[in-house]
């Protein structure tokens, strides 16, 4: 036998020594129903951890893998197919670009058998190959057998051998119960491998070398991004017709209409807290729903129709900013609203506010509808962001507010109404053009079209730049627009910047070896939904090497280091870090120049010869199979890592020796730059 082969299957043998750290989110309890009838139920439930999830085995192919659970054994015959218990999940993934189908929490997995020979014990062996994945990582595939030995009620001990115990008699029930039937776990017989047959003294996979550029990354959610947006989208808002004429006018009542200068100072800060105020408001319904639905949100931001309506909202939207129609609330609710600002006081106060929210609703309701829009695309926790984006909103206009309400002489120097918010709100019309096509694109992409290729999504919004350009110059012009509009150098400006944009937009049309206009990842249809894309390419046009000792001997030959990638097929945080991070124009070269990549799937079907298949005892009623090539890389990295997750990143020496401590789960790429930059320049100056 080869000695990498040797080598691979001594550390399997080492597997039971495993400690602690490694992951693992998921438990498992086996057990068997007695249904009547000479038939059973075998039945295995998994218990998740908080943020963690199991696929169904209903996801779509080239994506995660999918879980299948096989039961067989001894005098058994199978009835009908296994069934899942629980409730399934979808959410588009942005890099698998299809939609993915899994479990969170809890899972159940059941199937049916009766005994061949009603009259003689039998035995079930369950066995399920599953992943589990978190927002950050995913763990390698792992195949798991659980096997129980079954006693019929009624037949005697004397028709049990030995080695089985006859327990108490079988009940009947729906619900899973500890050893229904007269059971027995066994534990599978291993491998028996000598560690003394090999000794491996040029591998050293112990204390890194150095601790440089690998301190922990957390990732989290860019909330302060979520309040900025809104912040910025309230003070456009501002900018509108709808709005700005009534900055002057609310002010002056303020700091004017009463004899006390200190006083009316005063409402209009309370003023501008109940703006604040309602908007934070408006997003508490959104946290009701999820507590009653914590998964409507994802259902919502998955679902085909409801991205196709979002995308006609949003048509909708830019032709009432192009100025063909107007979008309002019914005049009787301004009017109640207006009439109950009567009432004086702070109560008046806060009918002001809220009368203001509701008249300006024409031009503030497309940019909220933006922000609630933005919010269902962006993250898990959709409330939250809302809220923050409101807030962000809301404070806007109450530090507009507030501010001129105590310097009131600033009113002097706020530009005069005119064209030039008419020209705001057209400009917004072509935002909103372009963010509908979003909502159709994942429409297009959820329900595994493909109509809408990257390609085709870029030259969409290149037309729509073309012409936001050309309104820009006055060569189109809309109907609330002047009939000789005068150009401004603010228009010139923006003109040409709307150029540079869809000159950038161009070259996303032109097929490279590298992912293009990262700005726009996650806005843009995934690369492989492309006319030019073909899955022989390799990674970002490197071919890396998929066998660690294959590597081994090209390091020593071009005396580099290292970088093993413990990856899979279906792991979403790697496509991720390879298309987000790795692509980046100041990480790629470090790739191409400074290392030699390992690619490692630990989901590679590709069988083992015979004599490298082995099972390993975890206890419990478990047993691991390792069967395949992912099985050995997996355990390779469980052994020598201590770690089974995906993404997950070694920098190693062509000897064998661990140059910084390894980093896993997708990150941003200033902090994988840290630890690749660290890593490759110690080895550098090492030698």
């Amino acid at each position: 036998m080869k000695f990498k082969n040797w080598f691979l299957l001594i550390l399997l043998f080492l597997f039971a020594g495993i400690n602690a750290q490694i992951k693992n989110p998921v438990k498992f309890k086996f057990t068997v129903n007695e249904l009547g009838n000479n038939q059973y139920e075998a039945v295995l439930n998994a218990t998740l951890e908080s943020g963690w999830h199991i696929y169904s085995r209903d996801i779509p192919e080239d994506t995660g893998i999918p879980t299948e659970y096989i039961v067989s054994g001894k005098n058994i015959e199978l009835i009908g197919k296994f069934q899942e218990v629980g409730k399934k999940h979808e959410e588009f993934s942005e890099a698998f670009g299809g939609t993915i189908i899994f479990y969170s929490n809890a899972a159940g997995f059941k199937q049916k058998f009766k005994l061949k020979d009603g009259t003689k014990p039998g035995e079930v062996v369950a066995e399920i190959t599953y992943q589990t994945c978190d927002d950050r990582v995913c763990l390698a595939p792992n195949t798991l057998e659980f096997t129980q030995k079954i006693t019929p009620k009624g037949v005697s001990e004397d028709t049990v051998t030995p080695t089985e115990e006859v327990k108490d008699s079988v009940k009947t029930t729906e619900t899973v119960v500890e050893n229904p039937a007269k059971t027995e776990v066994t534990a599978t017989e291993t491998s028996k491998l000598d560690p003394k047959q090999l000794k491996i003294a040029s591998i050293d996979f112990k204390k890194p070398l150095t601790d440089c550029g690998t301190e922990a990354v957390v990732a989290s959610e860019n909330y302060w991004m979520y309040l900025f947006l809104g912040f910025i989208g309230g003070l456009i808002a501002l900018l509108t017709p709808c709005v700005f004429p009534m900055i002057p006018l609310t002010v002056s009542f303020f700091t004017k209409g009463s004899q006390n200068k200190a006083k009316g100072k005063r409402d209009a800060l309370i003023y501008g807290f109940f703006i604040l105020m309602i908007f934070v408001l408006l997003s508490v319904p959104f946290h009701l729903i999820d507590g009653i639905a914590g998964n409507i949100f994802n259902e919502i931001s998955t679902s085909v129709w409801l991205n196709i309506v979002f995308f006609i909202i949003f048509i909708f939207f830019a032709g009432s900013f192009f100025g063909y129609y107007d979008i309002s609330l019914p005049s009787s609710i301004a009017n109640k609203s207006s009439k109950a600002e009567e009432a004086g006081g702070i109560i008046g106060i806060f009918f002001m506010a809220l009368t203001l929210v509701i008249v300006s609703f024409s031009c503030t309701g497309p940019i909220l509808g933006s922000l609630l829009g933005g919010s269902l695309s962006g993250s898990s926790h959709i409330p939250t962001l809302l809220t923050l984006a409101l807030t962000g909103f809301g404070l806007a206009w109450a530090i507009i507010f507030g501010l001129l309400a105590l310097f009131p002489q600033a009113l002097q120097s706020l530009p005069k109404s005119g064209g030039w918010m008419n020209t705001v709100k057209v400009v917004l019309g072509f935002i909103e053009l372009a963010l509908a096509l979003k909502f159709l694109s994942k429409a297009d992409l959820v329900s595994k079209t493909f109509l809408i290729k990257r390609e085709l999504f870029i030259a969409i919004w290149i037309v729509v730049g073309i012409g936001l350009v050309l309104y820009l110059f006055g060569l189109i012009r809309f109907p609330h627009d002047d009939k000789k509009p005068k150009i401004s150098l603010t228009r010139k400006i923006l003109g040409i910047l709307g150029i540079g944009f869809v000159i950038y937009l161009i070259q996303g049309l032109i097929p490279a070896e590298r992912p293009k206009m990262q700005l726009l990842s996650g806005i843009l249809p995934p690369l492989n939904v492309s006319y030019f894309h073909d899955e022989k390419d390799g990674i970002l046009g490197m071919k890396p090497e998929h066998d660690f000792f294959s590597a081994i001997e090209l390091a020593k030959k071009e005396n580099k280091p290292i970088l093993i990638d413990f990856t899979g097929y279906g792991c979403e945080n790697c496509r991720k870090m390879e298309e987000f991070v790795w692509s980046e124009p100041d990480i790629l070269p470090l790739f191409q120049n400074d290392v030699v990549l390992a690619s490692l799937y630990v989901d590679d079907k590709e069988e083992l010869p015979e004599d490298q298949k082995t099972k390993i005892d975890l206890g419990e009623g478990q047993v691991k199979k390792v069967k395949t090539i992912g099985d050995r890389w997996s355990l390779f990295q469980q052994i020598n890592f201590n770690n089974n997750s995906q993404p997950h990143y070694v920098l190693i020496t062509p000897d064998g020796k661990v140059i910084n401590t390894p980093v896993s789960g997708y990150m941003d790429k200033k902090d994988f730059k840290k630890f690749l930059e660290c890593g490759v320049n110690y080895y550098k100056n090492s030698k």
